[in-house]
């Protein structure tokens, strides 16, 4: 194997765990941004669980955070719940800086 095939094999290796960590990271973001809205929102600990799966599924629905966000958002206002817009996206960045410390 040359110089350049290991050479691109060790960037393809590296690219491929980035992308792994990004998600595992939004993921474990999803999950603690979940459980802040689950406990504004009333809900139990069973229902806490699922309501982690509905923000993960959520999440990709497209590319970006705007699908997590509109999905909360949705819940507080179904629940008559008022929070601000910049409440919920400072929370999503509180969230991913927890979740980045967990994976360093």
């Amino acid at each position: 194997m040359s110089k350049f095939e290991e050479r691109e094999k060790s960037f393809e290796k590296k690219f491929a765990h980035d992308q792994e960590l990004q998600f595992k990271v939004s993921a474990k973001r999803n999950k603690y941004l979940a459980e802040w809205a689950s406990s504004i929102l009333g809900k139990n600990d069973e229902q806490k669980q699922s309501y982690v799966q509905e923000i993960i599924k959520a999440d990709l629905e497209e590319v970006g955070d705007d699908d997590v966000f509109r999905k909360i958002k949705k819940d507080f206002e179904n629940s008559a719940i008022s929070v601000n817009d910049s409440e919920i996206r400072n929370q999503m960045s509180l969230a991913f800086e927890r979740a980045k410390k967990d994976f360093q």
